[in-house]
């Protein structure tokens, strides 16, 4: 027998009722389940969110990468145009102090600063090479004049004059030195002092500051007790410091002495000879100066010193202040070991 069956439906879920419940339904009658009833369904809520507050956005603008400052590199690019690469480190360095965050562009301006110059450099020892190899033996020459002298009257009457010329000429692998001084001095109209002499000295350079060289030399002194001394020599020498503020050589080699006495008899001397040439360039105006010479033999040994200081005038003109001293274990006879030379003159260089 059919059943009307009631039912009720709860989020989406169908019950049926218990039989208790069940009533009987005519056969005839057919089932009308538009009787069937939903329940409404269960309101929910709204869904409710909670955000931060909307923030605007930054609007995107293309702009370039910074750059250094244009005052800091003016500063910098004035500093480079000096002849002098220390001073533009020194600039470079204080510029990347106070702006670090552009260290990367100062330095590549310092490394094309430091390119440029190399390559300077590089053209122009390429350019004086082709000029030495191009000129003849009487050109390129450079050297300088000395001139001093002195002149007093009353108790005293004496009158001296110094001078010296050295000439120099610098090739590729030659160098060629010439010098030549004279002292002459009159004391109450007596000759005190006589003495010239003349050297002429190449060097041939081998291999990192290494040369060989030779050396002839005349000397006359006839207040020394010699009226002619002659020379010859050879031997090893090296350029320990060679820059532009400072420059020093050491030789050494065997020596050969011819001396022509004034009273005794003539003579040959074998001895070592050792030389040094030294020069310091404090700054652009004021430089030292001295060379220094032994002759160390069996016989007799002769020590020579020469030291000057220099002041820049002009470009080419130059006062300077210079002592000699020269001592002789074994003068000759009746004259004494030591002498000295003290001359304040002017140089004139070319």
């Amino acid at each position: 027998m059919p059943f009307r069956i009631r039912s009720s439906l709860a989020l989406s879920v169908l019950v049926f009722s218990t039989p208790a419940l069940a009533q009987e339904v005519p056969e005839d009658e057919g089932v009308d389940w538009d009787v069937i009833a939903m329940p409404d369904p269960i309101e929910q809520p709204p869904i409710r969110l909670d955000l931060p507050d909307f923030v605007e956005p930054v609007p995107f603008v293309p702009a370039e990468q910074p750059k250094l400052p244009r005052n800091v590199r003016d500063m910098i690019t004035e500093a480079m145009k000096s002849d002098k690469v220390e001073e533009a480190d020194a600039v470079v360095k204080f510029a990347m102090k106070v702006q670090p965050w552009f260290k990367d562009e100062i330095k590549a301006m310092q490394k094309a600063d430091h390119d440029r110059r190399d390559q300077e450099a590089k053209d122009k020892a390429e350019a004086k090479e082709r000029r030495i190899r191009q000129a003849g033996f009487l050109q390129l020459w450079t050297g300088q004049v000395e001139l001093g002298g002195f002149r007093n009257t009353g108790n005293t009457d004496n009158f001296g004059v110094t001078g010296a010329l050295k000439l120099d000429r610098q090739g590729i692998k030659w160098q060629h030195t010439i010098t030549a001084t004279a002292n002459y001095q009159e004391t109450s109209g007596a000759v005190t002092t006589n003495k010239y002499l003349f050297a002429y000295q190449p060097r041939f350079t081998l291999h990192e500051g290494y040369f060989v060289y030779g050396r002839t030399q005349y000397e006359r002194d006839p207040i020394s007790g010699y009226d002619n001394r002659y020379s010859l020599s050879g031997g090893l020498g090296r350029r320990l410091i060679s820059n532009k503020a400072m420059t020093l050589s050491v030789e050494a080699g065997p020596a050969l002495r011819q001396i022509d006495y004034v009273d005794d008899p003539s003579e040959t001397q074998w001895s070592i000879l050792t030389s040094l040439d030294f020069g310091w360039k404090l700054n652009d105006t004021v430089k030292i100066t001295q060379t220094a010479s032994a002759y160390v033999g069996s016989d007799n040994n002769t020590f020579t010193t020469l030291t000057g200081i220099e002041s820049a005038m002009t470009k080419r003109l130059k006062l300077r202040l210079s002592y000699n001293f020269e001592h002789e274990t074994s003068p000759a006879s009746g004259t004494l070991k030591t002498d000295t030379t003290s001359t304040f003159s002017l140089v004139y260089g070319f």
